[in-house]
């Protein structure tokens, strides 16, 4: 039952038994109040009979008067208490859970994420116990992926930075030659911790919806076929066919085409690094709605239902047994997410399981 109808249906049930308390006390003390009252004046009605009949039938009233007055006081006062209890009944079952839930988000300010509340109404106080139970399992959540992230980023510093000082002492202790091959292997893990830094930077202005973006009307092959073009030695390399799946009169879209470019160019370095020689990857673009489909599909390694709906997620690796060098930071996608929705599109991954290849799409808003 809804809240607003079960104080509606306590508001009545009120005033239903604040009048059969009345009624009840008074069809109880009127007739008895009234019969002392007639006893009293039973004394002086051998007077009264001599008098004129208006003085009788005005001391009849006023005795009757005061039979009610008293009924009434004391009805009153019975109802009044009658109503307090079921009033403070109801108070109470309604207040009770707002009580629980500012003591639970007491104990979730003091970081007891844990902690949840449960009740099963069916009303809005129910769907308020859900809805919070919900923010704090959000914040549980959040919280850690926040250690995840410090210890993720941790490790990603600490590889390259351990290289380096293993190289350094190596050459001071004279293990390792000072050729241009040692400073080169040392260039490489720095360029790797300032790629690293870069990633780090643009993942934080993208999430703090700080990114410049130059949304402009622009053709699909502005974008699609410079990146493709630019990446087909890559994939030709490697023994993967790539093709491109482009319907006819395709519309124009609004976007920012260095960072559509940008996106398009994440996705496929994904597909490439993940699927195999003599693989195959694909490319379509389609109109859906008032969006233009852009997506990469992959004979690669595929995602079970878990990678799937943690792809997306800061630092997250399919296979955790790859290094940076080999499987990437784990914030491309996070980045390239971020990018899709602030030009005002969606991003989605869907996969029938590993091994069985992988499709990437995002969307973009027509002109």
């Amino acid at each position: 039952m809804k809240l607003s109808y079960k104080l509606f249906a306590s508001y009545l049930l009120v005033v239903v038994i604040g009048l059969i308390v009345l009624s009840i006390s008074t069809a109880f003390v009127a007739p008895v109040n009234f019969s002392q009252q007639m006893t009293h004046m039973g004394g002086n009605l051998a007077g009264m009979m001599g008098q004129h009949t208006l003085e009788l039938t005005a001391e009849l009233e006023a005795s009757f008067r005061n039979s009610l007055t008293n009924a009434l006081i004391i009805a009153g006062i019975a109802a009044t208490l009658a109503v307090g209890v079921v009033s403070w009944f109801v108070s109470n079952r309604i207040v009770y859970p707002i009580r629980a839930l500012v003591i639970l988000s007491q104990r979730i300010a003091g970081g007891h994420y844990e902690q949840r509340l449960h009740l099963d109404t069916g009303d809005e106080l129910a769907e308020l116990v859900e809805n919070f139970n919900r923010m704090a399992a959000a914040l549980a959540e959040t919280e850690v992926m926040r250690q995840r992230l410090l210890g993720d980023v941790t490790h990603e510093l600490k590889t390259p930075l351990t290289s380096i000082k293993g190289y350094m002492e190596g050459l001071q202790d004279g293990v390792l030659p000072a050729t241009p091959e040692t400073f080169q292997l040392i260039h490489n893990e720095a360029d790797r911790l300032q790629r690293l830094v870069q990633d780090l930077q643009e993942l934080s202005r993208t999430e703090a919806g700080q990114i410049h973006l130059e949304i402009t009307t622009c053709d699909l092959h502005q974008f699609v076929t410079p990146v493709i073009e630019r990446m087909r030695p890559q994939f030709r390399e490697k023994g993967i066919a790539l093709d491109t799946t482009v319907a006819d009169d395709l519309p124009l879209i609004r976007a920012d085409v260095d960072r559509a470019s940008q996106v398009l160019t994440n996705l496929l370095g994904n597909a490439l690094q993940y699927t195999p020689s003599q693989g195959h990857v694909n490319v379509d673009v389609a109109q859906i709605g008032h969006q233009l489909c852009f997506s990469v599909r992959d004979s690669g390694a595929g995602l079970d239902s878990n990678d799937l709906e943690r792809i997306f997620q800061r630092f997250y690796r399919v296979d955790k047994s790859r290094s940076r060098a080999s499987g990437g930071s784990g914030i491309g996608l996070t980045i390239a997410k971020q990018l899709v929705e602030a030009q005002g599109g969606t991003i989605h991954a869907k996969s029938e399981g590993v091994g069985k290849g992988s499709q990437f799409s995002f969307t973009l808003p027509l002109a």
